[in-house]
């Protein structure tokens, strides 16, 4: 586990089996969890329950026996649902007036929320930021960041998860991101007025200063979160500005960098202003899915979600692809244990031993229908799936 983000995430991976926030308690998709199975006497996991959560391409958190997540009514109305998550059964509702944005896509929420302790915070995609009580619902301070600080939406809305760094909640809103105090909401320090990108803020620590790297429409910039201040920035041009997957960032000051519509991945090395490209790739296009680092590897999906996307693994000090799993559409992988954890594009499940030589599913079963682009998480043994048109199930992995 990299130095830099035990030293950075640890106040918000208290609860090792919980999935607080996006992409999991340290923030790379990867679960410490080992009392799980991928042993199914009938040939796929037992559905818990199911439940309706609407339209929506967000992912799920999962904290203190509740779950969270983002749907659309496909009118007017978006809902923050509150789930119990040994049951399924809602706790409350948090509903508000939205527009569906269904501009070259369904629409709905893409936004997923984050819990620490008793707290909930949420960017929601037309830029309100609002703090609430995880127990009810109830307001602790909400912000409108188009209206009160003039920032511009992107042209598919704000998509970032926020993150929590100590008293300051990082927020890729503006070109190089915002930051507000969690207690209050109040401004930090904010960027200049153009457009944000889709990736959530990665937190990581050169020397004694601790950055975050934030998306914009052309670029990857990493800031003091102190001041807000850029250390560097790499030019990134992707089509229609869709830098959505978060850099991918090691603990000898590389990152990965990826997006879709054809333009690849780079390697680079973040050692001065204008960071060294050590390799560029269009063998690795990650898209909406960040991929999961271990050991040296990239494990992810490679492919748009027009294309019949395929499940890669990488080397990724060379770049180089080291095998290949065809038609897994835009879906997403998380690990455990020892094992990848993946949920196809179209809903089915697979789980296989985390191996460069390889990919050799020990189990694999269909378990959702529709368009499973939402991420899934693993929560206290039990593996949380949802689809966009809302379909939420609960599957029993536990030994």
């Amino acid at each position: 586990m990299k130095k830099h983000v035990l030293l950075t995430l640890l106040p918000c991976a208290l609860i090792a089996a919980d999935w607080q926030q996006w992409r999991g308690p340290n923030r790379n998709n990867i679960s410490s969890e080992t009392d799980w199975t991928d042993q199914w006497p009938s040939g796929k996991p037992k559905e818990l329950w199911r439940t309706d959560v609407q339209l929506g391409f967000g992912s799920i958190v999962v904290g203190d026996g509740r779950l969270f997540t983002l749907g659309h009514d496909g009118d007017s109305t978006a809902t923050l649902f509150c789930i119990d998550a040994d049951s399924g059964k809602s706790l409350w509702k948090k509903t508000w007036k939205s527009d569906l944005g269904d501009k070259y896509f369904e629409g709905g929420p893409v936004s997923t929320p984050i819990i620490e302790e008793n707290r909930l915070y949420l960017l929601t995609r037309w830029g309100k930021m609002q703090c609430l009580e995880t127990a009810n619902g109830k307001p602790i301070w909400q912000r409108d960041l188009v209206g009160e600080e003039d920032a511009r939406l992107p042209t598919w809305g704000f998509s970032g998860a926020p993150v929590i760094h100590g008293e300051r909640l990082l927020l890729n809103v503006g070109e190089t991101g915002m930051a507000l105090s969690k207690s209050t909401g109040k401004t930090i320090w904010k960027s200049a007025r153009r457009n944000a990108g889709y990736s959530t803020p990665v937190v990581f620590k050169s020397g004694k200063t601790e950055y975050a790297i934030f998306s914009s429409d052309k670029q990857y910039t990493a800031v003091e979160i102190k001041t807000g201040k850029p250390w560097w920035s790499y030019r990134w041009l992707t089509r229609y500005g869709v830098n959505a997957t978060d850099p991918v960032v090691t603990d000898d000051g590389h990152a990965l960098i990826s997006s879709g519509y054809g333009k690849g991945s780079a390697f680079i090395k973040m050692y001065k202003e204008d960071p060294e490209t050590v390799w560029k790739s269009r063998d690795f296009k990650n898209q909406m899915c960040t991929s999961v680092l271990i050991d040296g590897y990239l494990y992810g999906v490679d492919g748009d979600t027009t294309q019949k996307a395929s499940l890669k693994c990488i080397e990724l000090k060379t770049g180089e692809v080291q095998w290949t799993h065809a038609d897994f559409g835009s879906g997403n992988v998380i690990a455990a244990n020892g094992k990848l954890i993946c949920l196809s594009g179209k809903g089915e499940l697979l789980v296989a031993p985390v191996s460069p030589k390889s990919f050799k599913p020990s189990a694999r079963a269909q378990v959702l229908g529709g368009k499973c682009w939402n991420p899934h998480v693993l929560a206290n043994g039990r593996l949380f799936c949802r689809n966009a048109e809302g379909d939420l199930i609960c599957l029993d992995l536990r030994k």
